[in-house]
């Protein structure tokens, strides 16, 4: 039973894994083949939802309802439980409205928030105590501090971090300070709402109530401050006050998850029964008023008393969850209305209500029974939202509510403190400080540290996760497009440079190495990480190699090298996998950043015809067959360490001229005979198959001879 049940939890992580890499429809088959290996409820019900989530995000939604049904027939689902669900449906809605859905999430800046850009994903307000996790993202510190009873999952990437410290990350401090200088307005008025929270949890309701007025008035197209307000009124008795700071929530926030969220929230008497049939939500727009919402707006029913309404928050919310009702950041404590009146502003406040849709069946269940009992219209409804809108939102407001003061966009601002220019591909270290992605990587060469603050950064390092960030990539391109075209033109001829294989060409100062043959290397030194690097960032893959002279540096001739893999280790050591590709002659020696680099021209074996080349190919087959006598005269032992290391012996090639660097045979034998480099090293420099032939022949012949002896 035991090894069932570890071989049950070895394919949940592997179905973790296939979520993790959108890979949703392996995730959904597997979910479904361990479903019959639990009889726990609790645990059913996680692995139903989890096989859900994965057909949702897969597209198959149809059939996600339907495993959405059966776990709420074992157990009361929690709003949180739909997020996912939700989240689906509304990009459809998007998408089927017209809307466009969120495809390229990386670069999403939440338009629906009046915020923009420093909306924070998770609450949908101002962006406050910014915090950036692995993936890039950026979100409040008080939104992640209320994820930490569950799996953190990035809701723009859906990136499920593995560093086990992220909820000790450390405020984003590049945006905290541009935040503070750019919107001290909005800075402020989060500043208040948290200190009406933390009123309102030790029930000074009146002083919370005044804090929220003040933010208000510093920001008055923020629908948290709306929502959270209500229901302080609501606790205060004030039932007009609170309708109406919900119903401009609603208005400012219509696409609210947490307003969504409600579509999936049966009453207690049908909770256990079954999620509601949603698929029409997909349908057109004729459809959707005449059934879907007629269908929804059935389902559900406006508490009348205290008591119904106690009993339809407990059944949709945990404890904790209900608090978020009022905020995202609510104090605990928080309980529901409690009378007719402050039912109706619950049932508001987390009503959805897209814009585009015919709503009337879900504004009856908004404005309660007693407006259906007058014959209160839709259309009159809509009038007086519209007009309650005008009236309230100064006009202004939308249109430089998010703007940033062109006089206070300083380039210094957004500028890298190694390497004193713009930010370019800008990433945040969990201490919070911003660099440069290869600024910072250089920087890890040669110490783990921040090096601003000098916090360690090995798990960081280990990970090699240097997301970038994209808020502040997005700043840079829409407040300093002229700084950026430059700093990336800058970059590129850079790049160029590093890309040129003939002038200034990385050398690694080391062994000798061939063509043909493989080439291990173990990487450690800090200027040889960013080579290698480089290397790789470039896109050639290759660098040469040369032994060292202790006059001028390094020898005269080389062997470019070619990456074909490397291994990264956790302490930033890497072990390179190279083979050698061509030889060449150093014109100029150079150096650059710590690694040395030449100026080079390849060479290339003269060919040669007529009775000459039948000479060459005499010689070539005699050759050939010394070399495999001696490799096969050699220990078993020694056989198998060279073939290890340096691969089975090629064999003859019929043409020896094919290639410009000859035979890969010699070449092969060069690496495998007990010479030093200093005698190997003409070889490389000659280019005449004949001569190089005729040594390898002398070579061979003293060996044998020693061996004789």
């Amino acid at each position: 039973m035991g090894t069932e049940t570890a071989e049950s939890n070895v394919m949940l992580e592997l179905a973790a894994e296939a979520f993790q890499a959108r890979n949703f429809e392996l995730a959904a088959e597997i979910y479904e083949c361990q479903l019959r290996h639990f009889s726990d409820p609790a645990t059913q019900v996680e692995v139903l939802l989890r096989r859900a989530d994965a057909l949702a995000l897969g597209g198959r939604l149809s059939e996600a309802f339907e495993i959405y049904q059966k776990a709420s027939k074992l157990e009361r689902l929690r709003p949180a439980q739909l997020e996912n669900l939700t989240e689906c449906l509304l990009g459809s809605i998007r998408s089927k409205e017209g809307l466009g859905a969120h495809k390229n999430q990386e670069h999403d800046t939440t338009s629906s928030s009046v915020y923009g850009a420093f909306t924070c994903r998770i609450c949908l307000g101002f962006l406050y105590e910014p915090v950036t996790l692995p993936c890039g993202h950026t979100y409040c510190r008080k939104c992640l501090d209320r994820e930490k009873e569950r799996p953190l999952v990035c809701k723009q990437c859906k990136d499920s971090t593995k560093l086990c410290d992220v909820h000790d990350y450390r405020m984003n401090v590049v945006l905290c300070n541009l935040l503070a200088k750019w919107f001290p307005s909005q800075v402020q008025a989060v500043r208040l709402r948290h200190e009406g929270n933390a009123l309102y949890a030790e029930k000074n309701l009146e002083a919370a109530l005044e804090k929220y007025n003040e933010a208000i008035q510093l920001a008055p197209r923020d629908h948290l401050l709306f929502s959270n307000r209500s229901q302080i009124n609501s606790s205060l008795k004030n039932c007009e006050a609170a309708l109406s700071d919900a119903d401009m929530a609603c208005r400012l926030q219509p696409l609210w998850l947490k307003l969504l969220i409600d579509l999936f929230s049966p009453v207690p008497d049908n909770v256990q029964e079954r999620i509601p049939d949603c698929m029409h939500l997909l349908s057109p727009r004729a459809r959707l008023k005449g059934n879907t919402l007629n269908t929804l707006s059935k389902s559900s029913s406006t508490p009348r008393s205290y008591q119904d309404c106690k009993k339809r928050n407990d059944s949709v919310m945990s404890p904790v969850e209900s608090q978020s009702s009022f905020s995202v950041a609510d104090a605990p404590g928080a309980k529901p209305p409690c009378c007719e009146d402050q039912g109706k502003v619950k049932y508001f406040s987390q009503e959805y209500q897209p814009p585009a849709f015919d709503t009337s069946c879900l504004l009856k269940r908004k404005l309660g029974v007693e407006e259906e009992d007058k014959g209160g219209s839709f259309e009159r409804s809509c009038k007086y939202m519209k007009q309650e809108t005008t009236s309230t939102v100064p006009k202004e407001a939308t249109a430089t509510w998010c703007s940033v003061p062109s006089d206070l966009i300083d380039p210094c601002d957004l500028e890298c403190s190694l390497c004193m220019r713009l930010f370019y591909e800008p990433v945040t270290t969990p201490c919070g400080h911003t660099f440069c992605l290869k600024c910072l990587e250089r920087c890890l060469d040669h110490n783990s540290q921040c090096p601003l603050c000098k916090e360690r950064l090995s798990e960081y390092l280990a990970q090699r996760k240097y997301s970038k960030t994209p808020l502040l990539e997005g700043l840079i391109d829409n407040y300093l497009l002229e700084e950026l075209v430059e700093r990336r033109k800058v970059h590129e001829e850079e790049i160029a440079e590093l890309s040129n294989l003939n002038k200034n060409v990385p050398i690694f100062v080391c062994t000798m190495a061939f063509p043909t043959v493989p080439c291990p290397l173990h990487i450690f030194e800090p200027c040889y990480r960013l080579m290698i690097r480089r290397c790789m960032e470039t896109g050639t893959k290759q660098f040469g190699m040369c032994i060292a002279d202790s006059v001028k540096g390094f020898a005269d001739y080389g062997c470019i090298l070619e990456i074909r893999n490397v291994e990264f280790f956790a302490d930033g050591r890497s072990v390179v996998d190279t083979i050698g590709k061509r030889r060449f002659r150093v014109v100029e020696q150079r150096q650059r950043d710590g690694y040395n680099t030449a100026d080079i021209e390849y060479l290339e074996d003269k060919k040669v015809e007529g009775e000459g080349y039948a000479e060459l190919l005499s010689l070539h087959d005699a050759v050939y067959n010394q070399s495999f006598t001696w490799f096969n005269s050699l220990k078993p032992e020694q056989k198998e360490r060279i073939t290890g290391h340096f691969g089975p012996m090629p064999d003859k090639e019929p043409e020896p001229q094919v290639s410009p660097n000859g035979p890969s045979w010699c070449w092969w034998l060069l690496a495998v005979l007990p010479l030093e480099g200093r005698a190997q090293l003409p070889f490389l420099a000659m280019t005449s198959l004949r001569e190089r032939l005729v040594g390898i022949r002398r070579v061979l012949s003293f060996m044998s001879r020693g061996r004789a002896r």
